[in-house]
Protein backbone atom coordinates (compact mmCIF):
# COMPACT_ATOMS: atom_id res chain seq x y z
CA UNK A 1 0.00 0.00 0.00
CA UNK A 2 1.12 3.55 -1.15
CA UNK A 3 1.58 5.97 1.25
CA UNK A 4 -1.30 7.90 -0.41
CA UNK A 5 -3.81 4.86 -0.15
CA UNK A 6 -2.88 4.71 3.45
CA UNK A 7 -3.17 8.22 4.02
CA UNK A 8 -6.93 8.08 2.08
CA UNK A 9 -7.89 4.78 4.49
CA UNK A 10 -6.87 6.85 7.66
CA UNK A 11 -8.44 9.74 6.73
CA UNK A 12 -12.10 8.07 5.57
CA UNK A 13 -11.62 5.75 8.67
CA UNK A 14 -10.99 8.97 10.98
CA UNK A 15 -14.45 10.27 9.59
CA UNK A 16 -16.38 7.51 10.48
CA UNK A 17 -16.44 5.82 7.29
CA UNK A 18 -15.57 2.75 5.14
CA UNK A 19 -12.80 2.48 2.50
CA UNK A 20 -14.69 0.51 -0.17
CA UNK A 21 -11.88 0.98 -2.89
CA UNK A 22 -9.41 3.58 -4.36
CA UNK A 23 -9.23 4.20 -8.43
CA UNK A 24 -6.32 6.30 -9.90
CA UNK A 25 -6.27 6.59 -13.48
CA UNK A 26 -3.57 8.25 -16.06
CA UNK A 27 -5.28 10.85 -16.54
CA UNK A 28 -4.81 12.32 -12.80
CA UNK A 29 -8.17 11.40 -11.57
CA UNK A 30 -8.44 9.87 -8.46
CA UNK A 31 -11.25 7.99 -7.28
CA UNK A 32 -12.37 6.84 -3.94
CA UNK A 33 -15.26 5.04 -2.79
CA UNK A 34 -16.42 5.16 0.40
CA UNK A 35 -19.42 3.21 2.71
CA UNK A 36 -21.12 3.14 6.05
CA UNK A 37 -19.93 0.98 8.62
CA UNK A 38 -22.34 -1.43 9.29
CA UNK A 39 -24.83 -0.42 12.09
CA UNK A 40 -24.30 3.29 11.44
CA UNK A 41 -26.89 5.17 12.77
CA UNK A 42 -26.57 8.05 10.74
CA UNK A 43 -28.67 5.36 7.92
CA UNK A 44 -27.11 2.69 5.42
CA UNK A 45 -26.80 4.57 2.35
CA UNK A 46 -24.18 7.53 1.78
CA UNK A 47 -25.76 10.72 1.23
CA UNK A 48 -23.95 13.95 -1.26
CA UNK A 49 -22.95 15.36 1.85
CA UNK A 50 -20.75 12.65 3.32
CA UNK A 51 -19.13 12.61 0.40
CA UNK A 52 -18.38 16.84 0.33
CA UNK A 53 -17.11 16.09 3.59
CA UNK A 54 -14.52 13.08 2.74
CA UNK A 55 -13.62 15.09 -0.08
CA UNK A 56 -13.01 18.39 2.11
CA UNK A 57 -10.79 16.61 4.36
CA UNK A 58 -9.24 14.51 1.23
CA UNK A 59 -7.89 17.89 -0.48
CA UNK A 60 -6.02 18.67 2.52
CA UNK A 61 -4.85 15.04 3.68
CA UNK A 62 -3.58 14.46 0.14
CA UNK A 63 -1.70 17.95 -0.34
CA UNK A 64 0.09 17.37 2.70
CA UNK A 65 1.08 14.17 1.17
CA UNK A 66 1.95 15.82 -1.92
CA UNK A 67 -0.07 13.53 -3.79
CA UNK A 68 -0.52 14.76 -7.31
CA UNK A 69 -4.23 14.33 -9.26
CA UNK A 70 -5.86 16.25 -11.46
CA UNK A 71 -9.34 15.83 -10.00
CA UNK A 72 -11.01 13.89 -7.43
CA UNK A 73 -14.25 12.25 -7.13
CA UNK A 74 -15.80 10.39 -4.12
CA UNK A 75 -18.71 8.46 -3.87
CA UNK A 76 -20.62 5.69 -2.53
CA UNK A 77 -19.93 2.38 -4.00
CA UNK A 78 -22.95 2.00 -5.52
CA UNK A 79 -25.74 -0.68 -5.03
CA UNK A 80 -23.96 -3.22 -7.31
CA UNK A 81 -21.13 -2.48 -4.12
CA UNK A 82 -18.11 -4.89 -5.23
CA UNK A 83 -16.62 -6.74 -2.10
CA UNK A 84 -13.06 -6.82 -1.69
CA UNK A 85 -11.86 -7.88 1.91
CA UNK A 86 -12.75 -10.77 3.96
CA UNK A 87 -15.04 -8.24 6.32
CA UNK A 88 -17.22 -7.48 3.07
CA UNK A 89 -17.78 -11.14 2.35
CA UNK A 90 -19.08 -11.30 6.26
CA UNK A 91 -20.85 -8.55 6.56
CA UNK A 92 -22.97 -9.50 3.36
CA UNK A 93 -23.23 -13.33 4.11
CA UNK A 94 -27.00 -14.33 2.99
CA UNK A 95 -27.14 -11.54 -0.14
CA UNK A 96 -27.54 -12.09 -3.55
CA UNK A 97 -23.89 -11.94 -5.33
CA UNK A 98 -22.89 -12.10 -8.72
CA UNK A 99 -19.27 -14.07 -8.59
CA UNK A 100 -16.42 -14.33 -11.45
CA UNK A 101 -14.31 -16.49 -10.98
CA UNK A 102 -10.46 -16.40 -11.91
CA UNK A 103 -10.51 -19.80 -13.85
CA UNK A 104 -13.74 -21.81 -15.31
CA UNK A 105 -15.41 -24.11 -13.43
CA UNK A 106 -17.23 -26.46 -15.00
CA UNK A 107 -17.03 -24.20 -18.12
CA UNK A 108 -18.09 -21.17 -16.53
CA UNK A 109 -16.51 -18.21 -14.43
CA UNK A 110 -19.46 -16.60 -13.19
CA UNK A 111 -22.36 -17.50 -11.23
CA UNK A 112 -25.00 -15.67 -9.13
CA UNK A 113 -26.96 -16.64 -5.58
CA UNK A 114 -26.67 -16.31 -1.94
CA UNK A 115 -23.66 -15.81 -0.41
CA UNK A 116 -23.14 -18.14 2.76
CA UNK A 117 -20.29 -18.94 4.86
CA UNK A 118 -19.09 -22.37 4.46
CA UNK A 119 -17.78 -23.10 8.29
CA UNK A 120 -17.59 -21.53 11.29
CA UNK A 121 -15.35 -18.51 10.71
CA UNK A 122 -14.00 -16.38 7.68
CA UNK A 123 -11.09 -18.80 7.10
CA UNK A 124 -13.20 -21.91 6.61
CA UNK A 125 -14.35 -20.52 2.82
CA UNK A 126 -17.63 -19.17 1.07
CA UNK A 127 -20.33 -21.14 -0.80
CA UNK A 128 -22.90 -19.66 -3.01
CA UNK A 129 -26.09 -21.09 -3.71
CA UNK A 130 -27.56 -20.71 -6.96
CA UNK A 131 -30.23 -22.65 -9.48
CA UNK A 132 -28.47 -23.86 -12.14
CA UNK A 133 -32.43 -23.91 -14.20
CA UNK A 134 -33.38 -27.21 -12.13
CA UNK A 135 -32.33 -27.61 -9.29
CA UNK A 136 -30.37 -25.87 -6.70
CA UNK A 137 -26.01 -26.07 -6.31
CA UNK A 138 -23.72 -25.18 -3.90
CA UNK A 139 -20.54 -23.74 -5.10
CA UNK A 140 -17.54 -23.62 -2.47
CA UNK A 141 -15.08 -21.62 -3.21
CA UNK A 142 -12.12 -19.08 -1.44
CA UNK A 143 -11.59 -15.50 -1.41
CA UNK A 144 -8.03 -15.99 -3.74
CA UNK A 145 -10.13 -17.87 -6.56
CA UNK A 146 -12.24 -14.84 -7.28
CA UNK A 147 -11.38 -12.57 -9.73
CA UNK A 148 -14.95 -10.06 -8.90
CA UNK A 149 -17.58 -10.36 -6.26
CA UNK A 150 -20.36 -7.51 -6.17
CA UNK A 151 -23.80 -7.24 -4.60
CA UNK A 152 -26.92 -7.49 -6.84
CA UNK A 153 -28.77 -4.54 -6.92
CA UNK A 154 -32.19 -4.71 -5.30
CA UNK A 155 -34.77 -1.87 -6.46
CA UNK A 156 -37.63 -1.30 -5.13
CA UNK A 157 -39.63 0.79 -7.58
CA UNK A 158 -42.85 0.78 -5.24
CA UNK A 159 -41.04 2.67 -2.93
CA UNK A 160 -43.12 4.53 -0.23
CA UNK A 161 -46.27 5.27 -2.45
CA UNK A 162 -47.47 1.38 -1.22
CA UNK A 163 -46.77 2.05 2.57
CA UNK A 164 -49.53 2.34 4.70
CA UNK A 165 -50.60 6.18 5.15
CA UNK A 166 -50.95 6.72 9.12
CA UNK A 167 -53.69 9.40 9.62
CA UNK A 168 -52.47 12.81 11.33
CA UNK A 169 -53.04 13.36 14.68
CA UNK A 170 -55.92 16.07 13.75
CA UNK A 171 -57.85 13.85 11.60
CA UNK A 172 -60.76 12.44 12.96
CA UNK A 173 -61.18 8.35 14.04
CA UNK A 174 -63.68 6.28 12.05
CA UNK A 175 -66.94 7.91 12.79
CA UNK A 176 -65.85 11.18 14.34
CA UNK A 177 -66.02 14.34 12.57
CA UNK A 178 -63.63 17.55 13.30
CA UNK A 179 -64.60 20.92 13.42
CA UNK A 180 -62.09 23.15 13.87
CA UNK A 181 -59.98 20.75 16.44
CA UNK A 182 -63.32 20.39 17.99
CA UNK A 183 -64.96 17.08 17.73
CA UNK A 184 -68.95 17.07 16.41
Amino acid sequence: MTSWQAAVERTVTGLGYELVDTERSAGGLLRVYIDRVQGDPAGEFITVEDCEKVTRQLQHVLEVENCTYSRLEVSSPGLDRPLKKPADYARFAGEQVELTLKLAFQGRKKYSGVLQPRGEGEGDGWRLVFNDGKTDQALDFSLDEVREARLVPVVDFKGKRFAPVKPAADEAAPGQEVDGGRER
